[in-house]
């Protein structure tokens, strides 16, 4: 074990305040200190891709069939949840689904957070392994740090720590005409490129999936994902072309078919029959390919 990792033991892998030795979460920014711990052990830096999108875009969703997909082998990845806190957000989403209702919304305060620390690599592709962290996120804290930089410091230090960003927006809205996915997309994209600030003339080389969500509603979408975008989201798009370098866009969905019924308020909720996840692990698999 190196020397400089050992030392941060105490230090969060985020905001690398210190913490007391017993600590479960980070004083400063609430994410787990399990993560420096495990970084310790594996004696090497982690990775951290982060999946950001607007709210009730599907972040929790996705991130859960993805992390779920992955510790079944899907694509011919070996994934390892290192600790058994790794394991919460898909074992919700995948218990929600199964009986038919979609997981609650991820609370806006940072210590009720899902976390995923897990060992990957794709066995076709190479022997490198990959130390991965990825947090779900709400989606209101991150509009709130987009519109007001560094208001949620652990989200501002985690994605300045991103080794690259799996943007979700929602297809199904944007396909319907309205501007709200494209306005945050393009909010989004420039956040991202304030973080990853280079000279004007130069582009972004961090690598980003722009990932079009609930495409089971727009299946045009699957057929050629940019030009969906470039037609339905031409101002993320132009930005997407003028400052990143490392872009590509991508379809993705996990219900197959969809009812609508009404809870005990009398609320009209919508219903997953089943789930039939396409386009899930392409734009992680590309992400993976570009560190």
């Amino acid at each position: 074990m190196s020397s400089a990792l050992a030392e941060r033991i105490h230090y969060c892998l985020i905001c690398e305040a210190k913490n007391d030795p017993e600590a479960v979460l980070c004083s400063e920014c609430s994410a787990p200190m399990a993560l420096i711990q495990e970084a310790v052990q594996q004696d090497r830096e982690p990775c951290i891709v982060s999946v950001i999108g607007d709210t009730n875009v599907g972040k929790t969703v996705y991130l859960g069939f993805l992390l779920d997909m992955l510790s079944k082998r899907a694509g011919d990845f070996e994934a390892i949840p290192k600790g058994a806190y790794s394991v919460n957000l898909q074992q919700a989403v995948i218990s929600y689904l199964s009986r038919r209702g979609f997981p609650p919304k991820t609370p806006s305060e940072v210590d009720l957070w899902n976390w995923a620390y897990y060992q990957v690599v794709q066995r076709r592709g190479g022997t490198n392994w990959f130390d991965l962290v990825m947090p779900d996120m709400a989606g209101e804290a991150l509009a709130a740090e987009v519109d007001n930089p560094k208001s949620f410091q652990v989200i501002h230090n985690l994605l300045a720590k991103s080794e690259g960003c799996i943007v979700l927006i929602d297809a199904a809205v944007a396909s319907t005409g309205s501007p709200q996915p494209d306005f945050f997309g393009l909010k989004l994209m420039s956040y991202v490129d304030d973080m990853f600030a280079v000279k004007r003339g130069d582009k972004i080389d961090v690598p980003v999936a722009v990932v079009l969500c609930k495409a089971d509603y727009c299946p045009e979408s699957f057929d050629n994902p940019a030009k969906f975008a470039q037609t339905n989201l031409n101002r993320t798009w132009n930005i997407c072309e003028a400052r990143f370098q490392n872009v590509q866009f991508f379809a993705a969905s996990v219900v197959g078919s969809l009812a609508y019924g009404t809870d005990e308020d009398g609320n009209i909720v919508s219903v997953p029959l089943h789930c039939a996840p396409r386009g899930i692990l392409e734009p992680f698999q590309w992400i993976l390919s570009r560190l």
